[in-house]
């Protein structure tokens, strides 16, 4: 008999009256679930539920105030050929790819320009934060006022620049209505990824830098084989948060244009809301909304594979 039988048949002789729930509550290796079930208990109750229900609506022709039956792929079968859900799917796209990569582009560039030996940085970096910490409401109004056609601070100034002469439709047309909404966007979304890449900067040695100058590096080479390297990691959790969040992007877009001009702007978490809480037909927004689930899911899985390919490169371990 191994020592740790002994141990246990030990105990069980010194303590017959304590069960295997007793144990169980006691056990140091459990004590890490229990600290973590209220938090499971939130994300079963606030997402999985919801996530779930939704699915499940999405296979009926529930709505608002009618239960309604299951339907099978009924609602899939009439968005595969509603040219409106393909806009949305087109400006959904269009919008995540844009924005993302131009966040990425400009908060990598400021997180790089932060983490130098600025003057007053700590005032620039709270500056820099402010887009970020402003309710989106209140960015999304603001926006309003900026894009409008005809008190466009933007528009008047170009004037008095004598470099346009009427007034920028921006909210109006249909392709300057994507770039403004897409503006605007990414002025929202730089400061999380600024601040964040920032942080990850923060962490890297200056002795790397230091051995690498000393090797006669320019500073491209030390950016390309120090710190992309070491900032991968954190630029792919980094920027999957932003595809999310960018993805299912819904105040921005209802504030400024509801979707219009002619859905031009609609992405699919706006028609989704338009079809379901407006139009009353719960099935079809929500299996607009479920439509959503194999990009998020790519998304995320393009992050977790190339970490993972990252981690082999490296030599270690999935484990």
């Amino acid at each position: 008999m191994t020592e740790a039988a002994l141990g246990t048949r030990t105990k069980r002789e010194a303590y017959p009256h304590v069960t295997a729930w007793d144990r169980l509550k006691t056990n140091r290796e459990w004590l890490g679930a229990w600290f973590m079930l209220p938090a499971a208990a939130f994300l079963v109750l606030f997402l999985a539920y919801p996530l779930g229900l939704g699915v499940w609506l999405s296979f009926t022709d529930a709505r608002i105030g009618r239960t309604g039956v299951f339907i099978g792929t009924e609602n899939y079968e009439w968005l595969w050929d509603d040219s409106v859900f393909w806009v949305s799917v087109f400006n959904t796209l269009l919008y995540t790819g844009v924005a993302s990569a131009v966040k990425f582009a400009v908060g990598l560039y400021l997180a790089l320009l932060l983490n130098e030996n600025l003057p007053f940085k700590a005032i620039i970096r709270s500056v820099v934060l402010i887009p970020f910490i402003v309710p989106t409401v209140l960015s999304a109004i603001a926006f309003w006022w900026l894009f409008d056609s005809q008190f466009s601070i933007i528009s008047w100034s170009l004037k008095k620049l004598h470099l346009i002469s009427t007034n920028i439709d921006f909210l109006g047309d249909p392709w300057t209505a994507r770039w403004s909404v897409i503006f605007a966007n990414i002025w929202r979304g730089v400061p999380f990824i600024a601040i964040t890449l920032l942080a990850g900067l923060q962490t890297v040695s200056p002795s790397l830098y230091e051995a690498a100058t000393i090797d006669g590096a320019s500073a491209w080479q030390r950016f390309r084989f120090i710190t992309y390297p070491l900032l991968t990691p954190i630029i792919a959790v980094v920027m999957t948060f932003s595809v999310l969040f960018t993805f299912t992007d819904f105040q921005l877009i209802w504030v400024l244009t509801r979707g219009g001009p002619i859905n031009a702007t609609h992405l699919m978490a706006t028609l989704s809301y338009q079809r379901a809480i407006l139009g009353g037909h719960l099935g079809e927004g929500a299996a607009i909304a479920t439509a959503m689930i194999p990009f998020l899911l790519a998304a995320i899985l393009i992050s977790w594979f190339g970490l993972q390919r990252r981690k082999w490169q490296q030599g270690e371990s999935n484990d």
